[in-house]
């Protein structure tokens, strides 16, 4: 029988080892002058509860996760964030990062009522930011 101490050693470090794994994905070098922006909502709008988001790319295409093609990303949106996520790892899926990783250039949002913060930032085939990051300026909306 294995003893717990064992049982979580061995755990810790296959986490351990899965995380290095993770750090040590090369990240995509960003085209140059590309950038992200939003199409709608505007900075500053008033949307309902439920709300398009169009997301804009310049300089670069959009291709869903997983697909390695050159100078193409797609898109997350980056919702409430106080502080932006690694940008060395793949970004982490939550109602703060949402990911649109079959290439959606657009979406359906479903927010709580008050002000919002929204920022988009392009990730490569396996969620991790360009290099340098290709990412929209931060939009405040009202949620009604």
């Amino acid at each position: 029988m294995t003893s717990p101490l064992r049982t979580l050693g061995l755990a810790a470090l296959l986490c351990t080892s899965a995380f290095a794994a993770a750090a040590d994905l090369p990240r995509t070098a960003a085209p140059a002058g590309a950038a992200v922006y939003f199409i709608e909502p505007a900075d500053g709008a008033t949307v309902g509860q439920t709300f398009t988001v169009k997301f804009g790319l310049r300089g670069m295409g959009v291709a869903p996760a997983g697909v390695d093609l050159p100078a193409t990303g797609h898109h997350h949106l980056l919702v409430d964030n106080a502080e932006l996520p690694a940008m060395n790892l793949p970004l982490p899926a939550s109602e703060q990062v949402r990911h649109f990783g079959k290439g959606q250039t657009e979406a359906a949002i479903t927010l709580p009522p008050g002000q919002r913060s929204l920022q988009l930032l392009v990730g490569d085939k396996n969620h991790v930011p360009l290099d340098p990051p290709v990412m929209s300026e931060k939009i405040s909306i009202t949620v009604q």
